[in-house]
């Protein structure tokens, strides 16, 4: 079901070399890239319409209009299942807690007596996000992407999700984003929401549209998606701010001879169940681990969903593997090359082996924190990097969604101390109007030279 790669033996290769040697999923944003740029200029020039029709056409869905009413979020949330509802709730309340503490206060250096530099911390001011509703709907991604913006201040939030099916004839919610996803906006006071999904919904956020349903332009847009959104965001990169180009969900475990079998593998499945191109990798030095998770993923296979179009075509592809090395110490070499968006830990002492990981997009510690928790209810954030993007990228955050703006406040004493270094500076690169712009401010004549 699943492969193995052995490297055991031999001295593992260096960086990039031995990156080369793990599984990982083909995702071809480039050449998605061409596919979007018709659909993204669509709904650059013709809006709403553009909407409708991709709405049509992707979704099997022909709307009557592409801003959901604010009654249908408060009707969503009405008709919640109450134990829904409670999860969300919790979901919602430990996200703050871990976000709220990520907040950036203003900080003021004085670098000589007169001469300051501030840091101060400043929200987007508008963002787009984005919640995925093809194969499976993910109200958590509202939450993961909601609370870290409403924390860092952003003033203007909008979120775009797929529109649905009708359930059944005259049903309410056709043509509108999951109620679940309508619900999780409602719990978290977000009433601006639109049926768009894909790249036209990232069009949507990067052009605006105009008109009744009209959605103003946002400065970032952020949220995970199919190949066909990594690939919008790549196109708009420049003219927007996005979080990253998320490509198929990963999970990586380091297991020792401690681990139980039957936790790796329910773990590994627990995200092979997300996509066909789904990573699922064991990195062990224990064969009989090895050989237990693979003899143990039969039956827990069997006994689960999405079997023949998620979780099988996962397990067995070029994207899944179990790993075998000679040590932990080796196998930290492993995943640090890897830079799985989903760590866990399962050896002994794993607090200690964690703490040594560089590369990862979360990491999860020991037997009793599996990555379902932190797509949940962990308070961490679940928008990570992946592809590999770990060993250079940070998973969704307050900071985000602010910018740093240093602000210089020099007197005339301050500047006079150091005029001349700025001159010499200048006149060194070839730039003599920049040392010319100090000059002016004393005479021509400046002090120190």
């Amino acid at each position: 079901m699943i492969s193995r790669i052995d490297l055991r033996g031999e001295a593992l290769p260096e960086g990039v070399a031995l990156r080369d040697l793990l599984p990982r999923a083909e995702f071809d944003v480039a050449a998605a890239l061409e596919k979007v740029r018709t659909l993204c200029e669509d709904v650059r020039h013709r809006g709403t319409a553009a909407l409708i029709e991709a709405a049509e056409k992707f979704d099997g869905v022909r709307l009557e209009r592409v801003r959901v009413p604010v009654d249908a979020l408060a009707d969503a949330l009405t008709t919640l299942d109450p134990a829904v509802r409670a999860a969300l709730e919790e979901s919602i309340r430990r996200a703050r807690l871990v976000h709220r503490a990520q907040r950036r206060t203003s900080h003021t250096t004085q670098v000589v007596p007169g001469g300051t530099v501030t840091e101060k911390w400043v929200p987007v001011e508008r963002v787009g996000l984005y919640a995925p509703g093809g194969r499976s709907v993910y109200p958590s991604s509202v939450i993961m992407n909601v609370v870290p913006a409403q924390e860092a201040g952003v003033p203007s939030i909008a979120l775009a999700s797929p529109a649905q099916k009708p359930r059944h004839p005259g049903d309410p919610a056709g043509g509108l984003p999951h109620p679940t996803i309508l619900a999780a906006c409602a719990l978290l006071g977000v009433d601006e929401v639109y049926a768009a999904g894909g790249a036209s919904a990232v069009a949507m956020f990067a052009y605006g549209t105009t008109g009744p349903d009209g959605c103003p332009p946002a400065n970032m847009v952020t949220g995970p998606g199919n190949i066909w959104v990594a690939a919008a965001k790549r196109y708009f990169t420049g003219r927007i701010g996005i979080d990253a180009e998320a490509g198929p969900t990963e999970i990586a475990i380091l297991a020792d001879a401690t681990a139980d079998p039957v936790h790796v593998a329910a773990d590994l499945i627990s995200q092979a169940e997300h996509d066909p191109l789904a990573a699922a990798v064991l990195v062990t030095d224990s064969t009989e681990l090895a050989d237990a998770v693979v003899k143990e993923l039969e039956p827990q296979v069997a006994a689960t969903k999405h079997i023949e179009d998620r979780v099988r075509p996962a397990l067995t592809g070029r994207q899944s593997a179990v790993v075998l090395v000679d040590s932990v110490e080796d196998g930290l070499r492993v995943v640090d090359a890897y830079g799985a968006e989903h760590l866990e830990i399962q050896t002994a002492d794993a607090a200690a082996v964690a703490e040594r990981v560089r590369n990862a997009g979360a990491i999860f510690v020991g037997p009793y924190a599996p990555v379902s928790l932190g797509d949940y209810c962990a308070g961490s954030n679940h928008v990570l990097p992946t592809g590999g993007c770990a060993c250079h990228s940070s998973g969704l955050s307050v900071q985000s969604f602010l910018r740093g703006i240093h602000i210089v406040d020099y007197s005339e004493d301050a500047l006079a101390e150091v005029a001349h270094h700025v001159v010499t500076l200048a006149e060194a690169e070839d730039l003599p109007a920049h040392g010319a712009a100090l000059k002016a401010r004393f005479g021509w004549k400046v002090p120190g030279k």
